[in-house]
């Protein structure tokens, strides 16, 4: 083998390895907390090529709206659909949308984008 051939073989190498670690390494995610001002625990999501943080964590009995503040203009992320609790909104009619979570009992309510390609849940403890 001469050099060009060892330096494919490890550029090769390194490219399957960022794929293995893209697709199947463990990522760490930002999670949010949410805070309580008037008896409304508020939690903001920003909207921006995802969502940050994708995870939000909210106190059960707290009534409670997590804020979408959208910062991007993509297609795919004009919408916030959270299917167990009947609701897609429509994120481009104004800078902040708020959605309702019931915290009544313990859950996870999950959320995506209109196309479902990126998503993000609400925890309520």
């Amino acid at each position: 083998m001469n050099a060009s051939q060892i330096m494919v073989l490890i550029g090769g190498l390194l490219v399957i390895a960022f794929i293995l670690w893209w697709f199947f390494g463990k990522h760490t995610e930002a999670v949010g907390q949410s805070t309580v001002v008037d008896d409304v625990q508020n939690a903001t999501i920003v909207v921006d090529g995802g969502y940050s943080p994708s995870t939000v964590v909210l106190k059960k009995g707290v009534p409670a709206e997590v804020n979408f503040e959208m910062r991007d203009s993509t297609a795919c992320l004009s919408h916030v659909v959270f299917q167990q609790l009947g609701v897609d909104k429509d994120l481009t009619k104004r800078k902040v949308t708020s959605v309702k979570i019931p915290t009544d009992k313990q859950g996870t309510f999950n959320f995506a984008c209109g196309m479902d390609m990126f998503h993000g849940k609400v925890v309520v403890k």
